[in-house]
């Protein structure tokens, strides 16, 4: 397999990414073959996947917007993936020109697509950090060096924290990232579950076997188990709901949905 010239030295383009494969059911073009045909795998048993992504995608720029009207001008993006358009950078600073972002990711391949886009934006940055490792990021010296902590920040875990297996104990790196942010800090995240897809747990069940199989479990968990996410912070109306219903444009655009776009939960949570 011939090695674009975008993509970064040191990386195994014969193992599929989760990160290029979201980047490809989004309809961007920084994924490799291995990825799409996991993809389409995927898509085999869940052909709603794009259609997922895309409210994960419309509720994230919803929430930035939420967030700046808000007061809030720093955000903290985990497990940020590959830029597309309308990304937490460009939503913020569009509507807030001093606003700070600080993107993470573990893959190499998001990590060098973000410092590109982020080229001479002085008021945002990139840093390679996984989220099973809180401290890491919270001590990294760049990241303290563009965010204050002592003043709210958005924290964002979009489509993340369900490729962190229990046995990580993805609650505990959470709670850290929550006590150390200030109060009026914002939680924003959205998680899989296998309430709100339209098929049968069992047919669902096949592309989250897809991810298991490249080494990348994806984790459905119940309503009850993402709300514990939000402990000590409290829930921003209405709550913990699905995408398109966490405070839609308009009810005439909840209206217009497919189907898939229902699937899982998307919530914004406020520390007191």
């Amino acid at each position: 397999m011939e090695r674009p010239a975008w993509a970064p030295q040191g990386i195994d383009i014969s193992v599929p990414s989760v990160s290029r494969m979201y980047d490809f059911y989004l309809g961007g073009s920084h994924n490799f073959e291995v990825d799409r045909e996991a993809a389409r795998k995927a898509m085999e048993f869940l052909p709603g996947l794009p259609k997922i992504m895309q409210a994960n995608r419309a509720f994230m720029r919803r929430a930035v917007h939420y967030a700046t009207h808000s007061g809030i001008s720093q955000f903290l993006d985990i497990g940020s993936g590959i830029p597309t358009f309308g990304n937490v950078h460009e939503v913020a600073q569009a509507a807030d020109p001093e606003a700070r972002v600080v993107y993470v990711d573990h893959d190499p391949v998001a990590v060098a697509h973000s410092q590109a886009v982020l080229e001479g934006n002085e008021r945002s940055m990139v840093a390679a950090a996984d989220l099973r490792k809180p401290r890491d990021i919270l001590d990294n010296p760049e990241i303290r060096g563009l965010l204050d902590l002592d003043k709210p920040v958005a924290l964002l875990l979009v489509a993340v924290l369900h490729f962190i297996e229990d046995a990580d104990d993805p609650y505990a790196a959470v709670a850290e990232l929550r006590e150390e942010l200030a109060p009026g800090s914002l939680l924003i995240l959205t998680h899989a579950s296998y309430e709100g897809i339209p098929l049968s747990q069992e047919e669902a069940g096949g592309a989250v076997g897809v991810y298991r199989n490249i080494r990348n479990p994806l984790i459905m968990r119940s309503p009850a188990e993402i709300s514990r996410f939000f402990e000590g912070y409290e829930m921003v109306e209405p709550g913990l709901v699905s995408m398109p219903d966490w405070r839609p444009e308009s009810p005439e655009g909840r209206a217009q949905e497919d189907p898939f776009a229902f699937s899982g939960f998307a919530g914004v949570g406020r520390k007191a």
